[in-house]
């Protein structure tokens, strides 16, 4: 018995050693740019703190595997500042998650660099600037939320590159120009979220693609035209929030099923008693406030 205590005390020995050597052998690269992360968003000031003395094991929120940093969760931990360039050196992180803090500044152009990034999430900040066209480099990317912050310029057609893309949620921004014919590439988008930017000019057919789709919110932009009878292939779609724009055609809703929706709003008056028979909650309230999965994703 004695033996066998002694035995399991070597085997957890051993544990502990290879996991801090995975720690300590850690690319050099990887651990200056999380230092850098820190000390340019006021590390000092988070709700949780890194002890940089102390090994990188004991920093909440980073994630490491075979050396290298996969994954990041700083949510909701009082992060302000600039996002520094070298956030480009976590060539192999897979989640990023910084929402709900006080980021300023633009997206790193480096940021493009995350070649293995699948959700990327930096909703509810205070970013500014342009979408980099690069974006469509970020091929692995499943995850793409940047709903209420100060984002100006087009929507990049570069969005169209990704492909396994499911959730694209660009709310509350300040985003002009057109909805790019290249969003009908995404077969895997099961949400679409647009609310509340100055985006003009017609709902691209493209999108009658887009069968996996349950959620589209287009409400308080300037959009025109028709709606586009492709919609009726949408038979996927609960959720369809239209208001506050300047439709003059409707017609595009008639082939779809009344019954599928679970939230639906228009300025259309003519198709709501169809949806009031079915009794469908209708709002005015486009939805923005997607829960956080954490790297459940």
């Amino acid at each position: 018995m004695k033996t066998n205590r002694i035995s399991l005390l070597i085997i957890l020995m051993l544990a502990l050693f290879g996991l801090n050597s995975i720690f300590a052998n850690i690319d050099s690269r990887e651990k200056d740019a999380l230092i850098a992360l820190y000390e340019a968003t006021k590390g000092e000031n988070w709700n949780a703190p890194w002890d940089l003395d102390a090994d990188i094991a004991t920093w909440q929120g980073v994630d490491v595997m075979d050396g290298h940093v996969i994954g990041l969760n700083l949510f909701q931990n009082n992060l302000e500042g600039v996002l520094p360039e070298s956030i480009g050196e976590l060539k192999y992180l897979r989640h990023l998650n910084l929402a709900f803090n006080n980021i300023t500044g633009v997206l790193p152009k480096d940021i493009t660099e995350l070649k293995y990034l699948k959700v990327l999430r930096l909703e509810m900040n205070r970013i500014k600037g342009t979408i980099p066209e690069g974006v469509g480099e970020l091929t692995q990317l499943e995850v793409f939320s940047m709903f209420n912050n100060f984002l100006s310029g087009p929507i990049p057609a570069t969005f169209g590159e990704l492909k396994n893309l499911k959730e694209l949620n660009l709310s509350s921004n300040n985003l002009r120009g057109v909805i790019p014919e290249s969003i009908g590439n995404l077969e895997k988008l099961e949400s679409l979220g647009l609310f509340e930017n100055n985006l003009e000019g017609s709902i691209p057919t493209t999108v009658g693609r887009l069968v996996q789709l349950r959620e589209l919110v287009l409400a308080n932009n300037q959009l025109d035209g028709e709606i586009p009878e492709e919609f009726g292939q949408l038979a996927s779609l609960k959720i369809l929030q239209l208001q506050n724009n300047r439709f003059n055609s409707y017609t595009g809703l008639k082939m779809m099923k009344g019954d599928q929706f679970l939230v639906f709003d228009s300025d259309e008056d003519v198709f709501h008693p169809k949806f009031n028979q079915i009794q469908v909650p209708r709002t005015r309230m486009a939805d923005t406030k997607f829960e956080d999965e954490g790297f459940d994703e």
